[in-house]
């Protein structure tokens, strides 16, 4: 993931917590909002009920790979916050990619049936 796709400053997370719309399964919770740019974003939130920080680094990690991977996903123009649930401490790396691609897919068929109305 470029540096450029990535949501770091507290004031945008809080944006987009607030403004944005969310999608959530037991693993993941996933908060979008649109923003001005021509680029999507992304940024990753792993609490400490996850675990030590070896732990959730491991989590960013995963979870930065697997955003790499289904580039073509995601809208343009477009803040994703996501925040990792202690359920997802029980699967596998394909199990953890599968749920949130599922999620991707959710946000993606919301934005169409918008596009329609």
């Amino acid at each position: 993931m470029k540096k450029i796709n990535v949501v770091k400053n507290s004031r945008d997370f809080d944006r987009i917590i607030k403004n944005g719309k969310v999608v959530k399964n037991r693993e993941f919770v996933i908060y979008y909002d649109n923003n001005d740019l021509d680029i999507y974003r992304f940024g990753i939130s792993v609490g400490k009920k996850i675990g030590n920080a070896v732990t959730r680094n491991y989590y960013k990690r995963v979870l930065r790979n697997v955003c790499d991977n289904y580039k073509n996903l995601y809208s343009k123009g477009r803040d994703y916050i996501i925040i990792v649930r202690k359920a997802c401490t029980l699967l596998s790396f394909s199990e953890m990619e599968e749920s949130f691609v599922y999620l991707i897919n959710k946000i993606e068929k919301e934005k169409k049936n918008e596009e329609k109305y």
